[in-house]
């Protein structure tokens, strides 16, 4: 098959990759998450509006078929990232976000800001650094992902989401509250384990613990004001392979969802059995 223009899949897929290639899907392609590279090969796919990931979730059945079985640790890490990099741009609603909408998510970003400080609260070095096991992830580890990630993730809907075109159009205000119910109810879900795309894995970015949590209380207070200020949150959306249409509202429960999902990390860690008393 034909591999669309501008397209950073590499010509053959990496060892232990399911897919069989490029497969149609209604006159798009998807790809497969293993086989991006690199940071920058996610920018390039960018650059091709007919191309975006491939994303594997319960419930959810392609139009094609993939080869080979995917991991089921990739269920729902790939959408912490991918859902939003290479999503195909959509024609929006009209402007519909109500004053209770916008109450629901500060209450939201607020909580579960809080619920991360809480979890993290007067920690000792020992218990920071605590891993049950070698491939698991610390405490501090944890943190440094949630922080990373409500960067990226901001960005993402900043320069992208809001940059889609708003033209009028129905609103089901039933269904889009379902829709948000249904970000709020997937990602917290730690049923489902994952796998943090590279470019979000902690790497001792921010040198320790405590710069970490100033880096995510500051950013987290920059996407309050910016969800209290900004008026076009239902005006603009993507379309999302996995959960259809997703405005920029939205994109910022999602962003709270995530830390929601690491902050249950978390505590898993401190309720270990071996986890450090003090």
């Amino acid at each position: 098959m034909t591999r669309p223009k501008n397209c950073a899949m590499p010509a053959a897929s990496p060892p232990g990759c399911g897919s069989t290639g490029f497969q149609p899907v209604r006159g798009r392609f998807l790809l497969c998450i293993l086989c991006v590279p690199s940071v920058l090969s996610v920018f390039r796919i960018f650059l091709n509006p007919f191309s975006f990931f491939c994303i594997f979730l319960p419930g959810v059945q392609s139009a094609s078929t993939i080869g080979g079985t995917m991991n089921n640790r990739l269920l729902l890490s790939l959408a912490v990232l991918s859902l939003f990099v290479l999503a195909a741009p959509m024609l929006a609603q009209a402007d519909t976000l109500t004053e209770a909408d916008r109450d629901r998510l500060l209450a939201y970003l607020r909580s579960t800001r809080d619920a991360v400080k809480q979890a993290t609260k007067g920690l000792s070095s020992a218990q920071w650094n605590f891993k049950s096991a070698p491939d698991r992830w610390s405490v501090a580890e944890c943190l440094e992902h949630i922080a990373a990630s409500e960067d990226f993730l901001f960005k993402l809907v900043t320069d992208n989401v809001m940059k889609q075109p708003a033209p009028a159009g129905p609103f089901d205000a039933v269904k889009a509250r379902e829709k948000d119910d249904q970000i709020l109810k997937m990602i917290p879900d730690r049923s489902q384990k994952a796998q943090a795309p590279e470019p979000l894995r902690p790497t001792n970015r921010y040198r320790s613990p405590q710069a970490a949590w100033k880096q995510f209380e500051a950013s987290r207070k920059r996407t309050v004001q910016y969800a209290r200020k900004e008026p076009g949150l239902r005006e603009h959306a993507i379309n999302s392979p996995v959960f259809k249409e997703m405005d920029a509202y939205r994109c910022l429960l999602f962003l709270a969802a995530h830390s929601a999902r690491h902050t249950l990390q978390i505590n898993e860690v401190k309720a270990d059995p071996n986890f450090p008393r003090k």
